[in-house]
């Protein structure tokens, strides 16, 4: 009876592995010290429910690809450092409010690269958000157009991470161009950004329309950032669905 109630009391306080441990003993476990088997309880709770939140902080981050560091290829034909992303994926960049710049040519592995950082950064604990940047100006549009504006905006200033892939698809209009520096403005020193492009970002500059609003834009965002310019001599794309059809082959 006394075990009924402590185990629905542990439930109550939503430590379900422990109360799981508590009504389902593992006969291995009878021989240790109530410290032991406490601490054992204690442990297999705090990874499940840090494992929960990982899962949550990846649903909630909406990564463009499943994608994590330890799978990223480093082989010859691809300009890639290696230490460089093992560096940056410690995720100490968030921790100074920096950012990261990723440019290069369309299959060179940018997104993949980008989403393994959001990744890494959601298995230490923080809040990521990731955006195609077409797609996020016209959630910013619904927004206004619902009155939700500055409930949206406060949204991606409270995000540790802020991921925005395909910058420079096109030229923004001037409302797009006051909404990016907004977004830069709000994060500057204040949390982190990852942009990616396929062109250089001292191009940056030339798809926003107004000069002024053109360097107040680029002011907060490259003076605080690391910059990765990716090549690869092969699709990366290529690359991986040649791996898919190979796997597949061996079935």
């Amino acid at each position: 009876m006394l075990n009924n109630q402590t185990i629905e009391k542990l439930k109550d306080m939503k430590l379900k592995t422990m109360a799981r441990m508590l009504s389902q003993p593992d006969p291995s476990y009878l021989e240790l010290s109530f410290e032991e088997r406490l601490g054992l309880m204690v442990e297999k709770e705090w990874i499940a429910k840090k494992n929960s939140k990982i899962k949550r902080l990846l649903r909630n981050a909406n990564l463009g690809l499943n994608a994590c560091i330890e799978d990223i290829d480093y082989s010859s034909d691809r300009t890639i450092n290696k230490q460089s992303i093992l560096e940056l994926a410690s995720c100490d960049f968030i921790e100074k409010s920096l950012n990261i710049i990723t440019t290069g040519k369309t299959g060179s592995g940018k997104t993949y690269l980008i989403c393994a950082f959001g990744n890494s950064a959601c298995r230490k604990g923080y809040t990521v958000k990731y955006f195609r940047i077409p797609e996020l100006l016209l959630e910013i549009q619904e927004a206004k157009s619902n009155g939700q504006y500055s409930k949206f905006m406060k949204g991606l200033q409270n995000t540790r991470l802020l991921i925005l892939d395909d910058i420079g698809l096109k030229s923004y209009t001037l409302e797009e161009s006051r909404d990016i520096l907004e977004i830069a403005e709000s994060r500057y020193n204040r949390g982190s950004m990852i942009l990616s492009g396929q062109i250089s970002q001292s191009q940056w500059y030339e798809f926003f329309p107004d000069p002024t609003i053109a360097d107040a834009i680029m002011d907060r965002i490259i003076h605080n950032s690391y910059i990765l310019e990716l090549d690869s001599k092969l699709s990366m794309r290529e690359v991986i669905a040649t791996r898919k059809m190979q796997n597949l082959d061996k079935i």
